[in-house]
């Protein structure tokens, strides 16, 4: 593959704590590995195109999730993208609306049903960084992000956990899940981490971009040119400011 194609889902609604940045992560790490790479913004009221590489969903509140859900199954093309095993990112709402219903409004809203998980609401707000032990085979370093919800997502048997929690609230605080950050199923990575999260966790970015290419992430490209140093201490800094 020598071009990338990266839908940015419905960043006029879903796009809070700069969940864009996830799409303009993954387009220059694959830049910067001699790829074309480009992303198409799909807003509310288009067709969600089914053959793109890979696809981010960020956050974004109660009304907007609404609309995002309606949309959303309503075209079918991000189901129908997920399903022909095209990876997708999702963020916080994002992570909601994609599993089988969650709460906004007040009231039980059927979601895309990508993901085996139900989003009921919190005892108490989830504000703060949090931390966790990824999960995912191939992923080593500790999982940083930033987390605003009310959201209790419980996971099903067919989705698993992108991390064990080491710090901050997860998905829920309900006793038996209370150490799952995010969820596992198929082609979809989810998770309530916001800062953008591909810009704080490169290694769960590379992975993504390696699905994306059909390689593993040993089959990468090295990232090249002076920027690619620059990046990397830049990195490496934020995710050391983060982690203390």
């Amino acid at each position: 593959m020598s071009e990338l194609n990266i839908g940015l889902v419905l960043p006029d609604v879903l796009g809070t704590y700069g969940d864009d940045g996830n799409a303009l992560v993954l387009r220059q790490r694959a830049r910067m590995r001699g790829l074309t790479a480009e992303i198409h913004r799909i807003t509310l009221g288009t067709k969600v195109p089914e053959n793109l590489d890979v696809y981010t969903v960020g956050g974004g509140e109660d009304v907007a999730q609404l609309l995002a859900a309606e949309h959303l199954i309503s075209d079918g093309g991000l189901n129908r993208a997920a399903e022909a095993g095209r990876p997708v990112l999702a963020i916080c709402a994002g992570l909601q609306v994609l599993g089988e219903s969650f709460r906004a409004a007040g009231k039980i809203v059927d979601g895309l049903g990508l993901l085996d998980a139900t989003t009921g609401s919190l005892k108490k707000r989830m504000i703060g960084e949090i931390t966790s032990k990824p999960l995912l085979p191939g992923l080593t370093e500790t999982l940083t992000g930033f987390a605003n919800h009310m959201g209790s997502t419980i996971l099903g048997s067919d989705a698993q956990p992108l991390g064990k929690l080491t710090r901050g609230t997860g998905n829920t605080d309900d006793d038996a899940q209370a150490s799952c950050e995010g969820a596992l199923q198929a082609s979809v990575v989810a998770t309530y981490m916001h800062g953008p999260a591909l810009a704080r966790n490169p290694q769960l970015a590379d992975y993504l971009l390696a699905k994306a290419m059909g390689v593993t992430v040993e089959e990468l490209p090295p990232l090249e040119g002076s920027l690619a140093n620059q990046l990397n201490k830049e990195v490496t800094q934020l995710r050391s400011e983060r982690l203390r």
